[in-house]
């Protein structure tokens, strides 16, 4: 006699792990998109210190101050490229059968946290590496180098009177981990809730850290140093609707687009330093060793 064990499906979904975006405190909204596509900035140059005449030398022509030149005034222009969409269908029945774990306003905010904040944060911190103005040679970050790197980075904005407050370290979680094997690092990390929200983890050397998944940032990211007065990061468009029982569909339709995009402006890119990660793997390296058997 065969018998059918009964199964019985729980109110419950395994949902995924899904980090909270940082992004916002690398970036800026200074500028304002609405009933635009594109945005042109201007970029004026200035004028070179001169020896001020005060006797004027026979035959000199022309002002005491020095030559009179014109100064230039060129522009950026930043144009939107993200235009994205997605969309799903749950059906009435599909609904009820999932002991109405299938609904519509979950399911959209599921794909909200697991698939579009995601991309959004990728492809930004994608164009900030590309775009930074300071670019050492890669390198292997170990336990015993870390904190000398990052030291040069902090010191690179320095040179390049970029502000000292504001400036954010990206790390992934490995080169983390180097971070609190290094023995020359003392990570200050009395942190006030309002910054632990947004992310911020520690303060070194006078900058935040924060830590960022590594399948959100470029291959062989090892760390990156940013003031957010270098990039734009607008979100001119969110559209997220769940449709009832629209016209040829028994259930909830569910459509969401985003118009977005990130952009470095040319004078302020040397507000970023980006370190690579060399290739070389070393004993030293953030990768815990297996055990063998």
């Amino acid at each position: 006699m065969a018998i059918n064990l009964a199964t019985k499906f729980l109110p419950y979904v395994d949902e995924k792990f899904s980090t909270e975006s940082k992004k916002s405190l690398l970036t800026n909204q200074d500028f304002e998109w609405t009933g635009a596509h594109t945005v042109k900035v201007y970029k004026v140059s200035t004028s070179k210190m001169n020896d001020y005449k005060r006797n004027t030398p026979e035959g000199m022509t022309g002002s005491r101050y020095g030559e009179v030149k014109d100064l230039d005034a060129t522009t950026e222009e930043f144009t939107l490229t993200q235009d994205r969409s997605f969309t799903f269908v749950i059906d009435k029945l599909d609904q009820d059968e999932t002991v109405r774990n299938l609904q519509a306003a979950s399911a959209l905010e599921r794909q909200i946290r697991e698939v579009v904040t995601p991309e959004v944060d990728a492809y930004t911190y994608v164009v900030i590496c590309a775009k930074a103005g300071q670019k050492p040679a890669a390198k292997v970050l170990t336990k015993t180098n870390i904190y000398t790197e990052i030291i040069a980075g902090n010191n690179a904005l320095d040179n390049a009177e970029v502000p000292e407050t504001g400036r954010i370290i990206v790390v992934t979680p490995d080169v983390y981990v180097l971070m609190k094997q290094c023995k020359d690092i003392t990570m200050e990390t009395d942190i006030g809730n309002d910054m632990r929200i947004k992310g911020v983890i520690a303060i070194i050397d006078g900058a935040m850290v924060i830590k960022v998944p590594a399948n959100r940032l470029p291959e062989n990211f090892g760390f990156m140093i940013a003031h957010p007065c270098a990039t734009v990061a607008p979100t001119k468009l969110e559209d997220y609707k769940i449709h009832e029982d629209p016209p040829g569909i028994s259930g909830a339709l569910v459509e969401g687009r985003i118009c977005y995009d990130a952009f470095v402006l040319e004078n302020k890119a040397k507000a970023i330093y980006y370190h690579a990660q060399a290739e070389d793997q070393t004993e030293d390296q953030a990768a815990p060793e297996q055990e063998t058997a």
